[in-house]
């Protein structure tokens, strides 16, 4: 059986300009092409778009992710080709993959088998640029904080307030705490910092919810990097950081256009990652697919619990967008994973274990059509080891939600094995008539907002915080911030904070560690139970099967 990555370097790609053009309709002068499979598209051609009509939004999500394997992106990948294999006009918006855990262990996020987009390589490597940018624009401003205090601290800079910390797009444990400025006056100020993860960062937020360049400049004037001693906030603009900063952004904001095997075009373009940040990909590149094509395909990150929640409650109601209809991935091994069946088991029939795990399902299921108000199906994302009983079991118990469930097998067929799924989701979508609602309401408190979120969603019987959080919360609503939406940093694996907790854990409580201001994104960060906004390598990185042989990158999935 051939590898992802020698299916996708066996395929006969278009190049990108016959692509935009014959497909989508952009001249080639409004084009960026990095090399002759990718291209950037011209924030300027994009504004031509603004009096099209939209076409219609699928959000594909899942359920809690477990080591067996779901396949969002192949099914997200898979839809799209599944829509133009019946005829439709359909693009795709993904998140660009991080080299944190392309190198770790979770592996990419071009999808699989025939399902993917290419050039994976590319993509799951460097691929325009766009999170170096970043990293610099986050870094820059890193430096400049310091080097202000340096030079005087004009502004009045309590050093143990500091809030900015600097970034890099790798899984590394040992930068998390730290010391910087060792080493005698020349150097700055000794004191206590880290690193984050660049997926993580406030710019990578802001990337990915602005809606122009001067949007973009504007949220990052706005980022509160330290406190003074009296308790006011520095702002990045205090700095005079925010221009050079724009500078730095203004080419990656526009999209990043590929194709997939079939030729279906792709925005691939932002990557925030859902259990640490907002798990979307950009507004722009969205906004830009549903002018270009009649349906869009897009994902949010991992579980309907995290970034489809986050997608609702921070993309859509930020930027006015609405999905018509919404995929939940599911595997048949990850049910029965998450009825405590074990991971060499998996590929055993076992209805006990399956009927047990069900209840995950039903939980992400409730969350989209009773806390969301959203049509959904099921996708059933087919591996040869299921059984037909599997299959029923999962099917009869979905219909007591009154919710479709269709057998997907995309990876194995491309768009061919995806095209019941596209024909279901497009009656959804030319029969949607509901009304999407909201986790919480704009004036509702912080911690009003958290509560809802943690017992609506996450089925919580409370949220608890110590004392120094508690007035953390409460100082930001004092301050004028509690109109933002709230981010829940937490594990993906579990609707609870501990990622062991299979199934649907409820009467679980959640616990606030930590509480960051996001003011250029406009939201504000729970940190909840034990996840990290810097990510360590796994004993067995993926890095060590990557390889370069013989002309070909090996080992890439």
């Amino acid at each position: 059986m051939l590898s992802d990555i020698e299916i996708a370097q066996q395929v006969k790609m278009l190049k990108i300009s016959e692509l935009a053009q014959n497909f989508l309709g952009i001249p080639e002068d409004e084009l960026e092409p990095f090399g002759h499979y990718k291209a950037k598209v011209s924030l300027s051609y994009l504004k031509t778009l603004n009096n099209k009509k939209n076409g219609k939004l699928i959000l594909v999500t899942a359920i809690s992710p477990t080591p067996a394997g779901e396949g969002k992106t192949t099914t997200t990948v898979g839809l799209g080709d599944g829509l133009n294999h019946i005829g439709k006009k359909a693009m795709i918006c993904l998140r660009e993959p991080s080299l944190g855990p392309v190198f770790g262990v979770k592996g990419g996020a071009a999808g699989g088998g025939l399902a993917q987009i290419v050039p994976m390589e590319d993509i799951n490597l460097h691929f325009t640029g766009d999170f170096s940018a970043i990293a610099l624009a986050n870094n820059l401003l890193a430096a400049m904080l310091d080097n202000h205090i340096h030079h005087g601290n004009s502004l009045g800079i309590d050093v143990r307030r500091i809030q900015w910390k600097r970034v890099v797009d790798m899984n590394d444990r040992a930068l998390r705490s730290l010391t910087v400025g060792l080493g005698g006056t020349p150097n700055g100020f000794p004191r206590q910092d880290g690193f984050d993860i660049v997926v993580a960062s406030e710019v990578m937020a802001i990337f990915c919810l602005a809606t122009s360049v001067e949007d973009l400049k504007k949220r990052l004037g706005e980022i509160v990097v330290a406190y003074t001693y009296d308790q006011k906030p520095v702002l990045a603009k205090d700095l005079k950081a925010h221009g050079a900063m724009t500078v730095l952004l203004k080419d990656a904001l526009a999209p990043n256009l590929v194709q997939t095997l079939e030729k279906t075009p792709a925005f691939v373009h932002g990557g925030p990652f859902a259990n640490i940040a907002h798990g979307c990909n950009s507004v722009i590149a969205t906004q830009a697919a549903l002018k270009l094509a009649d349906y869009v395909v897009t994902e949010a990150g991992f579980g309907a619990d995290l970034g489809a929640e986050k997608f609702v409650d921070i993309k859509c109601r930020k930027s006015g967008l609405r999905p018509s209809a919404v995929v939940i991935v599911v595997t048949v091994r990850a049910m029965k994973y998450h009825g405590g069946a074990e991971l060499a088991n998996l590929t055993v029939e076992d209805i006990p274990a399956l009927d047990k795990g069900l209840v995950n399902l039903e939980r992400h299921v409730e969350n989209i059509t009773q806390v969301y108000n959203l049509p959904c199906v099921v996708s059933i994302n087919k591996f040869t080891s299921d059984t037909s009983a599997e299959i029923e079991l999962i099917k009869k118990r979905m219909k007591t939600l009154g919710v479709e469930v269709v057998l997907a097998s995309h990876w194995g067929e491309g768009g061919k094995g995806a095209a019941e799924l596209a024909k279901v989701v497009v009656d959804m979508c030319e029969s949607d008539t509901k009304q999407m609602t909201y986790v919480y309401d704009d004036q509702d408190s912080l911690w009003e907002k958290v509560n809802k979120i943690a017992k609506k969603v996450y089925r919580a019987s409370e949220v608890n915080a110590d004392a120094k959080v508690r007035a953390q919360i409460e100082s930001l609503q004092q301050q004028g911030y509690g109109h933002y939406p709230v981010c829940v940093a937490k594990t993906q694996s579990s609707f609870s904070t501990d990622p062991k907790l299979r199934g649907a854990p409820d009467n679980h409580v959640i616990t606030i560690r930590e509480v960051r201001l996001a003011a250029g994104a406009e939201f504000i960060v729970m940190v909840c139970g034990d996840i990290m906004t810097m990510p360590g390598l796994p004993k067995a990185p993926s890095a060590e099967k990557i390889d370069y042989v013989d002309g070909k990158v090996i080992g890439l999935f």
